[in-house]
């Protein structure tokens, strides 16, 4: 057994006979512990093993796959719940999963035909439903896609973004008047609908009524701040109104989220030209010719700013690429005749000259008229003649969002308000370069200077997922601390080391077990308090589950993992009382427990102890906020941010518009 027990920690193949000793059960738990905490190749591995031992479980196939899935490998993801379907084809989540890969890799059909397989067995599930009309709507089924949103609207009446499809396909269909009529029910049912107001805003862009536009779009915006499309959209109603700041502010903003936006480098491109920024220009123009080498449009634009910036020989060679691409392009000849002027090729210029001349005559005594003029053009007109206006999308529809109900941690980082994360004892930690505040305490050094653990502890909250390399190194380190606890009298160091080990690997009962053999030998280790803090709180944090699976006790009751780790904290700050990373962590449960003024006294505590705590300072003026103190919040925050923690002044910009109301 023992054997058998160390080869696996060492995550090599074992024959078939010792394979049977594998806990299946704890080594799940192990691969979701490490999926919830992002540490995605141990999760992949943990998988292989109960795959590799039980390979008739649906399940491993199925958490394989979503970690694959959350690596944006879809394709493997797929085939794990192709394969996790074969075992067990009665799970709705399955088929969601597989459905959103499929998505994912544009096979919209086949997403279809799953979220219909899902829905057989779950028939309200609101997220498949949404999804197959997106699908549908994809494939250009308007009809299927109706129908569906007809029966969601029986099941959820009070749904505002039901008829704010309902009203995107009445568009789809050229039905203005029913579509508007849609999203004005959407807006009855929630007027924070952000998609309905940036359908209308397109309603009214169409129509040129742009200051309506503009006020659509602001609330819009409120509700959906990273959709890069709104601010491209205001940036034009804006620019109507000769609002080139307020333009060019949209068009910043909307890169900041969509780096390789088309429209946006483009747009930004010709402002600045306008505003004589002609180097930054060049760079915008530079962006749209590495996307589209054969952009004249580009070209042209970008070889006036060469000309305004005096790279004459740089500006000649583009015109003379778009000349030689546009024969007839006339304003071309008259431009690079005043470029080859400035340079002295007087020849050069009186031919380019006498082109435009003889152009010219022609145009006035052949009677051509000159197109209409407009302040801007769709993007698949290539007329050079409009080299000049801005570009609009040639079909302005809005961004479609499919629901998920598989967010990890990766995307919950875009929640608006959450503090930071608990302050650990790890192995490993990122480095920040911007923010310079570096976490420590006396006890931590004392435990690294007794060279006891496997390599010095760090205490962080910005914790690092492990490769494949680090991860061995660790499973070894467990296999080496085995053998010394099974040779010799036990030691609490010893236990205190491999519980760390455990921890890495994302071992949580392990750790737990060992933890607390530690503490029955030294119960004032307030360091090993702190790991069990940890260990309790990342526990309680595991909430993944698949749909009829018996939940583990600390899943129904993670309050109860919350209340344990309050606990050891007393104690630790008993033993410690300078150790103000435990009232931070204190101050964490409470938010957890929505125990908002709790949490503010202990992040007060730590504060206390440490005034340049920016984390503390942060995390407090979100508990503030949360317990509907603005100005408290708002006060914290500005410290905070004063320290480095630069997050803190996108929560001031947000909730400072809230202030007096």
């Amino acid at each position: 057994m023992r054997v058998g027990r160390l080869l696996w920690f060492l995550g090599l193949l074992l024959p078939m006979g010792l394979r049977a000793q594998i806990n299946t059960d704890r080594v799940m738990m192990m691969g979701r512990n490490a999926l919830y905490y992002e540490d995605y190749v141990l999760s992949i591995q943990r998988f292989n093993l109960v795959i590799s031992v039980k390979p008739y479980l649906a399940e491993p196939y199925f958490f394989r796959g979503l970690a694959k899935f959350y690596l944006e490998d879809f394709t493997g993801a797929e085939l794990d719940c192709s394969e996790a379907i074969a075992r067990n084809s009665y799970m709705a989540g399955y088929y969601q999963l597989r459905a959103l890969c499929r998505v994912n890799l544009k096979r919209y059909e086949e997403a279809a035909t799953d979220y219909y397989r899902a829905l057989d067995y779950e028939p309200k599930n609101k997220s498949c439903w949404h999804n197959l009309v997106l699908c549908q709507l994809e494939l250009k089924n308007d009809a299927a896609a109706d129908s569906c949103l007809d029966r969601m609207i029986r099941y959820w009446p009070g749904d505002a973004d039901n008829y704010t499809i309902k009203g995107q396909i009445a568009f789809n269909r050229a039905d203005t008047l029913q579509g508007l009529a849609y999203l004005d029910r959407a807006l009855q049912v929630n007027p924070y609908e952000g998609q309905a107001w940036t359908m209308r805003s397109m309603v009214s862009l169409q129509r040129g009524q742009y200051k309506q536009a503009e006020e659509e779009l602001d609330k819009a915006i409120a509700q959906l701040p990273r959709m890069a499309g709104n601010y491209i959209n205001r940036a034009l109603a804006r620019y109507h109104q000769r609002n080139l700041r307020g333009a060019m502010a949209d068009y910043d903003t909307a890169l900041e989220i969509e780096p390789g936006n088309y429209l946006g480098h483009f747009n930004r491109g010709l402002l600045r030209a306008q505003v004589g920024d002609d180097n930054r220009a060049i760079e915008d123009f530079d962006f749209v010719l590495e996307q589209e080498p054969d952009n004249m449009i580009a070209l042209f634009n970008r070889a006036l700013m060469l000309d305004n910036t005096g790279d004459y020989k740089a500006a000649i060679r583009d015109i003379s690429t778009v000349i030689d691409e546009n024969p007839s392009f006339w304003t071309g000849y008259q431009f690079r005749a005043s470029i080859r002027r400035k340079i002295g090729d007087t020849y050069g210029a009186e031919r380019d000259e006498f082109k435009v001349m003889k152009a010219q005559m022609e145009q006035r005594y052949g009677g051509k008229k000159n197109p209409a003029h407009t302040k801007t053009r769709k993007r698949s007109d290539r007329d050079l003649n409009d080299y000049n206006k801005l570009v609009e999308a040639d079909v302005n529809e809005p961004e479609r969002r499919y629901a998920s109900d598989y967010r990890g941690r990766v995307q919950d980082k875009t929640v608006d308000l959450q503090p930071a994360p608990l302050y650990v004892l790890t192995y490993y930690r990122r480095e920040n370069a911007v923010n310079r505040y570096v976490p420590y305490h006396k006890s931590v050094e004392r435990l690294n200077n007794s060279k006891v653990l496997l390599q010095p502890l760090y205490l962080s909250n910005d914790e690092m997922s492990l490769d494949e390399t680090q991860l061995n190194i660790h499973f070894a380190s467990i296999a080496d601390l085995t053998e010394k606890i099974e040779a010799g009298r036990p030691d609490a160091q010893l236990y205190l080391a491999r519980a760390l080990d455990y921890y890495q690997v994302r071992d949580f009962e392990g750790a737990m077990t060992d933890l607390d053999r530690c503490l029955a030998a030294e119960p004032d280790n307030p360091l090993a308090l702190l790991v069990r803090v940890q260990v309790r709180c990342r526990q309680a944090g595991v909430s993944l589950k698949t749909d009829g699976e018996a939940e583990k006790p600390f899943r129904s009751d993670p309050d109860l993992g919350y209340k344990a780790a309050l606990s050891d904290l007393e104690r630790v700050t008993k033993l410690a009382p300078d150790f103000s990373y435990a009232y931070y962590n204190e101050g964490n449960i409470y938010v957890q427990l929505r125990e908002y003024d709790k949490a503010i006294v202990a992040y007060g505590e730590a504060l206390r102890l440490d005034n340049r705590f920016p984390d503390a300072w942060y995390n407090r003026g979100v508990a503030h906020l949360l317990a509907g103190h603005l100005q408290g919040g708002l006060a914290d925050l500005s410290r905070a941010g004063e320290l480095g923690m630069y997050s803190a002044y996108n929560l001031i910009k947000r909730y400072s518009a809230s202030k007096g109301r």
